[in-house]
């Protein structure tokens, strides 16, 4: 037999630079008038960046502008920071978590507690059963997969669902409904699978794509919205749709969304400039894209203009290649373009606030389905004993509907229900889109940016002199 020897690789090393150059972070509140200036400075590695902004946006922050550099093995990354109000950050606690979550090699140590709370993600499952689902979309799916879930004794703790170009895909979490915990036997995890997929595909015509997938929490669970852009990246969803405009197709989406790529030979990169109405987590949404098609970003400027966000990344592949096909760059601005969009809402937002019950999602979709209405976003959990999220909801050919569909929810739940109307200067949260909140602060409505010498003078000058957190 012959025998092939392999080096050994000790699993501390990739770990090393880190060890040797752990990260700083630097949180600034008197470098600008408007926000508080996250300065991060650390060896480089695939998916640090959207690890860094990963965080700021599980936190609720909103990242208005930011400029990136991480060439040469090494990173330096300037994010303008401020909450959900528009208001620096001063809480110092926060700020000390932000510190320590932004140092991976002190992840282990980051404190979780926050003002006497305790601070998880809600976007990680750790401790119930997951289901993942893509398929065609269509009115009722939710409403019928919710009722088979509570059919075979489900708890469902969480639901999370995107609709784009025809396609869903959803993220629910569920534990075992009269033992609590996760669902772990696998004769009824198959089972539950197996009548799951017959909902699934009662509507598919043979040979459309589809999937659903049960798991088990295990550690190092994947983000759920990140999880959520792979599912939909894995389902082809930024495909145009047939009868789509065919005018500018490549580069133009549905909402105006717009994505061109360039050649800059000089320096071997590929630029890639990404034009659309801004919102917050745009950022996190285009890296999502970026990082899980393995590009590295190299240089980056992301700011807004009015009621719209322009982002430039300068990019390789991560096996040092550029764009140079006409397939390459017209996959790329595809996914690019379906990133952005995934979470542009649609239809009117119903906020709910009631007390948790079993079966409760079941109850809730199923009025919404007898009244012929579709869900084309959900984001649903449970804080403490109450149940608390948003449903965005047109009728059945995905047209607006009126807010009288309140009273009808309100009493099936018997909890609070709040009708919002879409409102092009808000975000899809319900609160301040950052450029609502940034044409009263002069740190925005600049000129459109190039990187060129606008970044290299920003980074000097923000992050030349990295000191303690000031509040």
């Amino acid at each position: 037999m012959e025998m092939i020897y392999q080096p050994y690789i000790d699993p501390e090393f990739e770990s090393l630079m880190e060890r040797i150059y752990p990260p700083r972070v630097c949180l600034d509140n008197d470098a600008c008038q408007g926000c508080t200036l996250v300065k991060v400075d650390s060896a480089n590695k695939h998916g640090i960046l959207l690890e860094m902004v990963q965080v700021l946006t599980d936190l609720d922050l909103v990242i208005p502008k930011s400029y990136i550099s991480s060439d040469g093995g090494w990173f330096m990354d300037v994010f303008h920071v401020t909450d959900q109000a528009g208001n620096k950050l001063t809480d110092e606690s926060l700020m000390l978590y932000i510190q320590q979550a932004l140092c991976p090699s002190k992840s282990k140590e980051i404190q979780k507690t926050r003002m006497g709370r305790e601070l998880r993600s809600r976007h990680v499952s750790t401790e119930n059963t997951v289901l993942e689902m893509t398929g065609t979309d269509r009115p009722g799916l939710m409403s019928e997969m919710s009722a088979v879930l509570l059919e075979l004794g489900c708890t469902v703790t969480s639901a999370v669902a995107w609709t784009h170009n025809t396609r869903v895909a959803c993220i629910i979490q569920v534990e075992d409904a009269f033992k609590g915990g996760p669902i772990t036997d696998p004769v009824r995890l198959a089972d539950m699978e197996a009548q799951l997929e017959n909902v699934v595909e009662a509507h598919h015509v043979n040979g459309e794509r589809r999937s659903v997938r049960l798991t088990v929490p295990v550690a190092g669970q994947t983000h759920t919205e990140r999880r959520l852009h792979q599912l939909m990246y894995a389902d082809r969803d930024y495909e145009r749709c047939h009868g789509c405009d065919g005018g500018d197709k490549h580069k133009k989406g549905h909402d105006g969304t717009r994505a061109t790529i360039e050649s800059c030979e000089e320096k071997g990169y590929s630029v890639v400039n990404v034009k659309s109405r801004d919102r917050p987590k745009l950022l996190f949404d285009t890296l999502c894209a970026l990082t899980d098609m393995e590009y590295e970003v190299f240089h980056a400027v992301v700011a807004s203009k009015g009621s719209m966000a322009d982002q430039e990344y300068f990019i390789r592949h991560k096996d040092g290649c550029t764009l140079d096909t006409q397939s390459e760059r017209h996959k790329l601005t595809q996914c690019l373009i379906a990133a952005v969009e995934r979470r542009v809402s649609h239809g009117l937002r119903l906020e709910i606030c009631t007390h948790n019950r079993m079966g409760l999602l079941a109850d809730m979709t199923r009025v919404l389905r007898e009244n012929g209405l579709s869900i084309s976003r959900v984001e649903v959990g449970i804080q403490g004993e109450r149940a608390v999220g948003s449903f965005y909801i047109t009728d059945a050919a995905g047209h607006d509907v009126k807010p009288d569909i309140v009273e009808v929810v309100k009493k099936e739940t018997g909890g609070s229900v709040i009708a919002v109307q879409k409102s092009p200067a808000w975000g899809p949260q319900g609160t301040p889109s950052r450029t609502a909140r940034s044409t009263n602060r002069s740190i925005e409505d600049r000129p459109r940016l190039s990187l060129g010498s606008l970044l290299w003078s920003q980074i000097e000058r923000l992050s030349g002199n990295f000191g303690p957190i000031r509040s």
